[in-house]
């Protein structure tokens, strides 16, 4: 079993509480794309990052010295968005540091598939950022083969925009579980971007701290008052609602 997250695109470097392991297992492709952007204007990074002038000025400078091999931070350790504040993995025990490094892989547009304890440096870089080729091009099917052949069973707790890396590539050998995490109004489900995100990193915890490795233990969650609904699941789709 493999569980799937997106990375965030706050990032910060913490390598006091625990040392990575290994360097990202595509990261030559990593410098590639690497060059492709210290080749490119401010101006065109910009529009590739989408974001506000103060943020793409401190990224370009990063940019510049920009070193993958150096000062180097634990994938789970170096995201900081809601999700992994919620899985709070800078207070797991061995077990669970055991358990995400087995099972969880973080899909990143600049770095491919990242495991836990792969080490990495502050980057921006969203998948659907509008590069030539897109990175989902660039990508192909290279991240799903790569967690084909660990697994043929995926959780999937990553966004739309990430998922889909793997998803669009399925085969009949794979099964690919989605959650979802909503309330009910109007007999509809409805997700709330935040409430989702706290969810995911909350569900990574629980599957860590009781050792989950079979598709029922999934269904046991009960974290931020949301139980699994089996009336609107179905194979595919696990659906938690919010106060059932």
């Amino acid at each position: 079993m493999r569980i799937i997250i997106s990375p965030a695109k706050k990032m910060n470097i913490d390598n006091d509480i625990i040392f990575y392991k290994n360097l990202p297992k595509f990261i030559d492709d990593t410098s590639f794309i690497l060059d492709y952007l210290k080749k490119l204007d401010y101006e065109s990074l910009y529009k590739i990052w989408n974001c506000s002038e103060k943020i793409a000025t401190e990224n370009f400078e990063i940019i510049k010295s920009m070193n993958l091999k150096n000062n180097l931070t634990p994938a789970i350790l170096a995201y900081n968005g809601m999700q992994y504040k919620y899985m709070s993995p800078s207070v797991f025990d061995t077990s669970s540091f055991e358990y995400i490094q087995s099972h969880l892989r973080i899909i990143s547009g600049f770095y491919g598939i990242l495991r836990p304890f792969d080490g990495v440096t502050p980057y921006r870089l969203e998948m659907q950022a509008k590069t030539t080729p897109s990175l989902y091009d660039f990508w192909g099917d290279k991240l799903a083969k790569e967690i084909f052949s660990e697994t043929d069973l995926i959780i999937n707790l990553a966004s739309k925009e990430y998922s889909k890396c793997i998803y669009n590539h399925l085969n009949s050998n794979v099964k690919f579980i989605s959650c979802v995490f909503g309330e009910l109004k109007d007999s509809k489900i409805v997700e709330k971007g935040t409430k989702v995100k706290m969810a995911r990193g909350e569900m990574v915890r629980f599957m860590a701290d009781n050792n989950i490795i079979s598709v029922d233990g999934i269904k046991k969650f009960n974290r931020l008052n949301y139980k699994y609904n089996e009336d609107l699941s179905s194979e595919t789709t696990y659906v938690f609602i919010e106060g059932k």
